[in-house]
């Protein structure tokens, strides 16, 4: 599973806003929903949340998506620099 990152810009708010989800095993067999935000060009938070399976936490991730999604944000395939 590849990554999916979503921005959300608003030049009148100066708000430059990334969200990155991904789904990747973790050193004892569970399957981690790892989410990362922050300001587009700056360290961000992470957040990991163990599932027992990958099905689970990439529905999980779909979940998440389609939230920031309703909040304006939009698929990027730049990345969180670009």
């Amino acid at each position: 599973m590849t990554a999916v990152v979503l921005t959300r810009s608003d030049i009148a708010r100066n708000m430059r806003r990334y969200y990155r989800l991904d789904v990747q095993p973790d050193l004892f067999g569970a399957w981690c929903f790892v989410r990362e935000w922050g300001r587009i060009g700056r360290a961000g938070q992470t957040r990991s949340v163990p599932y027992p399976t990958p099905d689970a936490a990439a529905d999980a991730l779909e979940r998440q998506r389609r939230h920031k999604e309703r909040k304006g944000y939009v698929a990027s395939s730049a990345g969180r620099d670009g």
